[in-house]
């Protein structure tokens, strides 16, 4: 299941060769939330594994951006002890306008109908 999020990139962190074959890159973004007029902010830690640890490098800290990422779980036993890890995976990165709506800098709506004054002609003179 995939789920995405946005927020003001706070830190990105080096990448760290975690083996000869596996490799990951953490960064954290703020999330801010106003509730009942007070503002909470919230710092959420992504990681990126392989190939997806360079999607950091376009963007700016301080820069808005979309996150879209997996929750990934782990079970984890050492020493007789059982613990649980729980990781968000980023797969992808937007860069957010800010002030405007999510999506808004992407596409124009062109879905929008236009009303033709009745004085001008409509007629179809396209030949096909």
């Amino acid at each position: 299941m995939s789920f995405e999020i946005i927020g003001k990139l706070i830190v990105k962190y080096n990448t760290v060769q975690r083996s000869e074959t596996f490799k990951t890159r953490e960064f954290v973004i703020e999330k801010s939330d106003d509730i009942n007029g007070r503002v909470i902010n919230n710092y959420i830690k992504f990681q990126c594994v392989q190939d997806r640890t360079n999607i950091v490098d376009r963007f700016n800290e301080g820069e808005t951006v979309k996150v879209y990422f997996n929750i990934k779980g782990t079970r984890w036993e050492k020493d007789g002890k059982v613990n649980y890890i729980t990781n968000l995976d980023a797969w992808r990165m937007e860069s957010v306008v800010a002030g405007a709506a999510p999506g808004a800098d992407r596409m124009p709506n062109y879905n929008t109908s236009q009303e033709v004054p009745a004085s001008q002609d409509t007629t179809d003179d396209l030949p096909f």
